[in-house]
């Protein structure tokens, strides 16, 4: 195979293999063609008024403060006195377009919104503001055009403020909480004197919709413990207060509203949100008015989390709830039917009714789950070879029809308790006969994507062998025809296995997952010959050393998968990497650069220990940073002026480079001042953030080609922007990094020295732009092994050392705020990839340049880092979990979403190297490496 094709083979198999984990765990949960279900008694409130305070933590709302002052005085009467209070559990992620649909809508939202920035909706759902009569809903442009999209016919009615007003750097943000409580005021006085929509507000079964986005907002520029932040709560209390008092004087006191108070998600310490932990799933649920079950007394607890006692709510009745359980609740106090798709269960503790009223709700919240169910089971049934499909036991036709007779039974003979239990057990099945079918394809899909990757993995590895060890051997006529015979089989395999596909009517995808092991294993047994001489060849092999090395990159790789769970192990890694000179006798022939290498390692090794969240910002690491990096480029440029004077262009080019550095110290220092001043983000600031972004692309091109003139262009371009993005220390790892990687180059040298090489070349004398020598051009060694180990390990070491790319909350929201302070997600997450990627792209070019200074086409050691990180992707497939919460089977799909990125970025970018060179190296390098 050629390597043009070859490359471009390989990066469709990565991508089929990357979109794979979307397919068999990331797949929407919705189905379509329920029956709606209704309450057949009359429901207790005709309206309901939902509060969601967005970024609202539980603590922070029923805490007292230190002199032991409650921050929401009115929302504490309700809770000791007039309503119902819980905690609502969140799930991952903890956003707040997921929070808003599992609270509105009653599922938990598919990861496939995510790549609409939680704004569109990916799927239609059906929601508690479609199945009202009328919904009026205030707040942010963010949220509520989803649900008003989402509705069929013309009534939910929105009102939003301009984006604009979505300011990190605002001097008060909860002016926007401020806007939607005057919004709702004026809406109802205006009502008075409008008789169309006076009589549209007195109908039943109405919802208005609160978003107060002030308190997220604040959380996210000043943290949860700031005064603003804590301020804020007060006045949405207050608002909820009044808006509640207008509300029962607008409607005469007729006792028919209810009230809904909650949030979304919660919030970090460190003011961000989006993982798993506790102040981020823990929200505050409280709940009274028409239908609602007022303030009980209770002695005794179920829940050992001591936070009643830290809360000063230990005499009162606590009742929990997931998320989702929210929206059946509010469809109950109004009576509208329960959400299509919702997996929500009716918290009965909630409610003031009868037991009548209790049994009938909680049976229609058990059809309405069993309808979802049955829809389920028919689709996957259609798509199911009958003798081969496994029904779920638990819930069969028969045992599904004994369920809904026996609790109609039951409610009808009067015998309601037992009607709920009942119900509740129906939920329960129906819920876990969901869960089943949603990954009934699992385990047929993951075995064919593993297939395909082993597949994929053993052709690349004979590929090396192939074309590195002379192993293949002139094709005869008995190889023609077993190759002939051998293709007419796969041949035979691939159609048996696209008929069963098309029995089963299965999706389009399950084609490509399900066929692509078929050429890929046919490659392989292509190339038996290739190993049959391998074997041959094993006599005169150093077996010794091989199984050394194998057992290395074995200890190697499993280091790498667990540092994807444990930071620290990377400092492990480093420490090992530290003696490598030692061990390998190059510390007695080159004792600097050995020296080098060594505290490099050990100074890079700290940056894994340190916390990767919850930190303060402190804008004198950064000018440290901006400080080293002028000492070292001071440093390389003295040096080198007095080996070589530079040419005047790129002296010049490096002194508006350096004074670039300390423009990006300064501005970032600037606008730290500016907005703890809460003076907003400076114009000239943000102007020359914008500038140095761009430029960072451009600049480095303008300078010499020689190997380090043109890394030190790149580093300083590099590191002005990571400056502009840094907050605290991490601005120290990208010229700590960048003295590891000089360092690597420099003792790779003395490595290729000390093993002889016969054409070495002074590195201060390499040229990126001089034509490659093909006379120079070697064939792989053993030790190109462990370059290309020490490469795929600093790649990890960029996307870990100062951040966990994996999390969403590891890193802080004010390190793009020199580029933006107004809330937009798409340009703040680009913002902040970027920022992940700088470190990548500084370890990309220094392995660039040893392959240039080693005389190895960056094609062949690319083969071995592909081997390396396949394996490593193949690891993360096996860890992932079918069970367990969200936040585990998240986080594991992460980090091999992460591997697998990261294998085609690489291969995107041997691409282009090899479109750039093939028609100056091709040829040579097919003639010297004896390709066929």
């Amino acid at each position: 195979m050629k390597m043009m094709t070859f490359f471009i083979v390989g990066l469709i198999v990565h991508v089929v293999f990357f979109l794979s984990i979307f397919d068999i765990y990331f797949t929407s949960p919705l189905v379509h063609g329920m029956t709606p279900q209704h309450v057949p008694l009359a429901p207790p409130a005709k309206r309901l008024v939902l509060f969601v305070a967005d970024g609202l933590r539980a603590d922070s709302l029923f805490k007292p403060d230190d002199n032991g002052t409650v921050r929401a005085p009115y929302l504490r009467s309700v809770i000791e006195e007039s309503g119902t209070w819980g905690v609502s559990h969140t799930r991952v992620p903890t956003e707040s377009r997921p929070g808003h649909v599992a609270l509105i809508a009653g599922f938990y939202e598919d990861v496939s919104a995510v790549a609409k920035g939680w704004k569109e909706n990916p799927v239609e759902f059906d929601s508690v503001f479609n199945e009202s009569r009328h919904s009026w809903c205030w707040g942010s442009p963010d949220i509520l055009p989803m649900f008003a999209k989402g509705a069929t016919g013309d009534h939910v009615y929105t009102h939003t403020y301009p984006p604009e007003r979505e300011d990190f750097a605002s001097t008060d943000a909860s002016r926007l909480d401020t806007w939607v409580f005057d919004e709702v005021k004026n809406f109802l006085s205006g009502a008075k004197s409008n008789e169309t929509l006076l009589n549209m507000l007195h109908e039943g079964q109405n919802v208005f919709f609160l978003h107060l986005l002030g308190l997220d907002t604040n959380g996210h520029a000043h943290r949860p413990m700031s005064k603003e932040y804590l301020e804020n709560i007060g006045l949405v209390d207050a608002g909820v207060a009044e808006i509640v008092t207008m509300m029962d004087n607008f409607y005469g006191h007729d006792r028919k509203t209810a009230y809904v108070f909650t949030s979304d998600h919660g919030m970090t310490n460190w003011g961000s949100h989006g993982a798993g932990h506790p102040s981020e799933t823990l929200t505050p649920l409280v709940a009274w008015g028409a239908g609602v079950q007022t303030a009980q007394r209770e002695s005794s607890h179920k829940y050992d989390d001591n936070y009643l006692k830290e809360w000063g709510l230990d005499t009162s009745r606590r009742v929990d709830v997931n998320q989702a359980d929210i929206a059946p609740l509010m469809s109950s106090l109004i009576g509208v039917p329960f959400p299509l798709n919702s997996v929500g269960v009716l918290p009965l503790n909630y409610l003031n009714n009868s037991q009548h009223f209790k049994a009938e709700s909680v049976y229609a919240n058990a059809i309405q789950i069993l309808e979802q169910f049955r829809v389920k089971m028919a689709q996957k049934k259609e798509t199911t070879i009958s003798f081969l499909f496994t029904s779920y036991q638990p819930l069969t036709e028969s045992k599904q029809m004994d369920f809904v007779r026996n609790a109609r039974n039951l409610i009808q003979k009067g015998q309601f308790d037992d009607a709920i239990h009942y119900c509740e057990d129906l939920i329960v099945q129906a819920m876990e006969g969901l869960s089943y079918y949603h990954r009934y394809d699992r385990v047929f899909l993951g075995s064919s994507v593993v297939l395909g990757f082993i597949g994929w993995t053993s052709y690349v590895v004979l590929f090396i062998l192939k074309t590195h060890a002379s192993l293949r051997k002139p094709p005869t006529n008995t190889h023609m025809v077993t190759e002939r015979s051998l293709g007419q089989m796969f041949l035979c395999i691939g159609l048996l296995v696209a008929l069963f596909l098309l029995v089963q009517s299965s999706p389009w995808t399950y084609y490509i997952y399900c066929l692509l092991p078929v050429p890929v294993w046919f490659s392989v047994m292509r190339e038996f010959e290739t190993l049959v001489g391998l074997v041959r060849a094993i006599p005169s092999l150093p077996l010794s050393k091989c199984f050394g090395y194998f057992l290395l990159v074995t200890f190697g790789i499993e280091l790498l998968v667990v540092s994807f769970f444990y930071r620290a192990m990377l400092t492990l890694g480093l420490l090992v990497l530290a003696l490598w000179p030692v061990v390998s006798g190059l510390y007695t022939k080159a004792k600097f650069r050995s020296l080098s290498w060594i505290l490099s390692c050990l100074f890079l090794a700290v940056f894994p220990l340190l916390p990767v969240v919850g930190r303060e910002p402190d804008v004198n690491y950064v000018i440290c940073a901006g400080v080293l990096t002028l000492f070292n480029s001071s440093s390389y440029l003295w040096s080198s002026w007095r080996r070589s004077p530079l040419i005047r262009r790129d002296r010049q080019l490096f002194i508006c480079q350096m004074m670039q550095v300390v423009l990006c110290a300064y501005t970032l220092t600037s606008t730290h001042s500016s907005l703890q001043l809460k003076q907003g983000l400076p114009l000239l600031n943000q102007l020359v953030s914008w500038l140095t972004l761009v430029s960072s692309f451009l600049i480095p091109l303008l300078s010499s080609t020689r190997l380090f003139h043109r890394l030190l262009s790149i580093l300083m371009s590099l590191v002005c922007v990571y400056l502009l993005l840094s907050t605290g220390y991490e601005a120290l790892f990208p010229p700590v990094l960048s003295w590891l990687m000089f360092a690597w180059i420099n003792i790779e040298q003395e490595a290729m020295n000390t093993h002889g090489s016969s054409n070495r070349t002074e590195l201060s004398s390499i040229d990126f732009a001089e034509n490659i020598d093909i006379t120079k051009i070697r064939q792989l060694r053993l030790d190109d092994i462990r370059r290309s180990y020490f490469f795929v390990f600093f790649i990890i070491i960029a996307f870990f050392g100062c951040g966990n790319i994996a999390s969403i909350n590891s890193f802080d929201p004010a390190s793009v705020y020199c580029f933006l302070t107004i809330f937009n997600p798409f340009i703040m997450g680009g913002l902040l990839m970027w920022k992940v990627l700088i470190p990548f792209v500084i370890v990309t070019c220094a392995f660039e340049s040893i392959q240039v200074s080693t005389q190895l086409s960056s094609r062949s050691l690319f083969l071995i880092v592909l081997v390396i990180s396949d394996l490593m992707a193949l690891h993360f497939f096996f860890l992932v979990k079918d069970y367990g919460s969200w936040l585990d089977i998240g986080t594991s799909i992460s980090h091999y979403v992460i591997v697998m990125s990261m294998t085609i970025f690489l291969m995107l970018l041997s691409v282009m190297t090899h479109i750039l060179t093939s028609k100056r190296i091709l040829i040579g390098w097919k003639r010297k490496m004896h390709f066929r």
